[in-house]
């Protein structure tokens, strides 16, 4: 059987008052592996403990710029303190030239600093990176050719973008070691898997032939967090994957 992931994100409802909770439930489930969202203030052993405890991994998280740039040091601390060897930029302000300039530089200056210390940068997107802005160019794009940034494809925001998801992991090829795997509508309304319209069966089943390292993300907490990741789960183990 394959093993699936849950970002965390899909249980914001509970994780900052008890994330106790929310990695015991998720282990109960059958997730093997946890991308963070946020620490919420918890010491990094007390995160590993509880990973410890449950049997889960840590296998990314999702970190803001601003921590990169105000606490670059300890950011790379915590990772490496909780066993987790991913860093994934959640979205950046790079919409404009401006944004997208200032962003490249901040990338390409951590990459090989991140490398040292045996971490890799990821980028995770949303539809408007697929986009051309008012200046004249697609996000995405300039992340591809300007950086050696490695691309988690959240394969919903893709679809909702207009894009074939399956088209875009196959065009970055190994640059993508991660996906999220979601649905919803094409209108911006997510749902929990089998839910919604986006080709989640499909994009599964290349995901698991290529080797990608599957994440489920389920956005509606409806009507709680783990209602939705519990139904996400229930899909994936009638799928045979």
């Amino acid at each position: 059987m394959t093993e699936f992931g849950i970002q965390m994100y899909s249980l914001r409802d509970i994780t900052k008052a008890d994330m106790d909770k929310a990695l015991r439930e998720i282990a109960r489930m059958g997730y093997k592996t946890a991308e963070f969202a946020g620490f919420f203030g918890y010491k990094a052993e007390y995160i590993k403990g509880l990973l410890d405890e449950y049997g889960i991994k840590a296998v990314g998280t999702h970190t803001g710029v601003g921590d990169l740039i105000n606490n670059f040091e300890g950011t790379v601390a915590y990772h490496k303190a909780i066993g987790c060897k991913d860093i994934i930029i959640p979205g950046a302000s790079i919409y404009d030239r401006k944004g997208i300039e200032e962003f490249i530089e901040n990338v390409n200056r951590w990459i090989p600093l991140l490398k040292a210390e045996g971490l890799t940068l990821h980028y995770h997107n949303h539809d408007g990176e697929f986009k051309e802005v008012a200046d004249g160019f697609v996000p995405h794009d300039e992340l591809a050719a300007r950086t050696e940034l490695k691309f988690e494809i959240d394969t919903y925001w893709a679809y909702v973008a207009g894009r074939d998801p399956i088209e875009v992991m196959e065009y970055y090829g190994d640059r993508v070691e991660f996906i999220h795997l979601k649905d919803g509508f094409a209108d911006r309304t997510g749902k929990s898997l089998g839910l919604g319209t986006a080709p989640v069966a499909e994009v599964l089943d290349y995901a698991v032939k290529h080797g990608k390292k599957i994440v489920v993300e389920s956005e509606g907490l409806e009507p709680t967090g783990l209602q939705e990741v519990e139904r996400c789960i229930d899909y994936l183990k009638t799928s045979g994957k």
